[in-house]
């Protein structure tokens, strides 16, 4: 079933609180699929009877001069933006845009863009989570404020955790002031394979940048940000440290984007299926010569982002990990024995009945 018609089931369970989410998981009697704006799903997720968290929604506490935000996971993530950016700071994570986006489906999916080679992924911004639990449990771990961190290691693992573990009903998070200078340099002319050096000069050197990416026409773009001063020098250094690259200074752009067309998303659908690729910098090359002009490089997390011949699988070199982001569901190489059989034991303690187990 297609994640369209998902959204569409008439019988989706929607509650309007958390008690009332609690008290659907203890009647139900089948699987369930946890959805938020259903923006970020992968394949093989959302077939079974959806559960919306779109009632628990609201900011229920922003304290700017704390850097610290709380917000029931059915929140929209452009309604947080909004609050935040009207008192200048941001999620320094830099979710990947999607219309119709929840913050608890960002946290979920611990969805995170090219900033989080500096500030980190979404679950390293995330301080506190109320979720209920495969019994009907409702159960709070982490706090308020960034300097609590009781029940630390709980707080990151429903963070990625895709409702497999229990449904998030409010989610804390630390903000980040936004940064007072941007600088974005462009090389213009180069492949992607070819891109692959001078984003690496750039992430390992001295020049703290904060994005480092290739896309197809614009090429390499490596973003600097911070106190405009601290940003020209450290701009001018990269530029001299890359002469014999034709660069130039561009607009400052969002630079991450959702690419994969899925239902509330900005982009059509588009023949073939998406793969993302993690790997080492010495193996790029010879992955990329191996599959078509890539949608886009994200170097600062050694990712490619690729689209194939649908049913095709990217060769991969030993250490590589592929996980096809649309059309059947499929990783590559599979979990490992010890990896699957944590899972195992962390599915069997917190859903007993097998209740957010995606039916794939």
């Amino acid at each position: 079933m297609p994640p369209e018609a998902v959204l569409a089931v008439a019988d989706a369970l929607r509650p309007a609180s958390e008690a009332e989410l609690a008290e659907d998981i203890r009647s139900a009697r089948g699987p369930l699929s946890i959805l938020g704006g259903g923006t970020r799903l992968l394949p093989g997720e959302g077939r079974a009877t959806p559960l919306r968290t779109g009632g628990l929604t609201g900011i229920t506490l922003y304290e700017p001069a704390a850097l610290t935000l709380v917000a029931r996971a059915g929140t929209p993530l452009a309604e947080i933006e909004a609050a935040v950016a009207a008192e200048n700071q941001m999620l320094a994570f830099e979710p990947p845009p999607a219309a119709g986006s929840t913050i608890g489906g960002v946290i979920a999916a611990n969805a995170s863009g090219s900033r989080r080679v500096q500030a980190g992924a979404a679950r390293d911004a995330l301080i506190g989570v109320r979720f209920v639990d495969g019994s009907g449990e409702v159960i709070a771990n982490g706090g308020r404020v960034m300097k609590n961190v009781t029940g630390y290691d709980l707080v990151k693992l429903m963070a990625g955790s895709r409702g497999t573990l229990g449904v998030l009903t409010e989610v804390a998070l630390k903000t980040a002031p936004l940064p007072p200078a941007t600088r974005v340099l462009r090389l213009s002319g180069l492949s992607a394979a070819e891109a692959i050096a001078p984003l690496t000069i750039a992430l390992t050197g001295p020049f703290d940048v904060t994005a480092a990416l290739w896309l197809p026409g614009p090429g390499a773009l490596i973003r600097l940000e911070g106190l405009s001063q601290s940003v020209a020098v450290r701009a001018e250094a990269l530029k001299a440290r890359l002469r014999g690259f034709q660069i130039e200074d561009t607009p400052h752009l969002r630079l991450d984007e959702n690419i994969l067309g899925g239902p509330g998303a900005d982009s059509p659908r588009r023949d073939g299926d998406v793969w993302r690729i993690l790997c080492r910098p010495s193996q790029a090359p010879a992955i990329l010569a191996t599959i078509p002009e890539p949608l886009r490089l994200d170097w600062g997390g050694a990712l490619i982002l690729a689209r194939l011949p649908e049913g095709s699988m990217p060769p991969l070199p030993p250490g590589a990990i592929a996980t096809r982001l649309t059309g059947a569901p499929a990783r590559l190489p599979p979990p490992d024995p010890v990896t699957a059989r944590l899972e195992a034991g962390l599915r069997a303690r917190f859903d007993p009945r097998g209740l957010f187990a995606s039916p794939a």
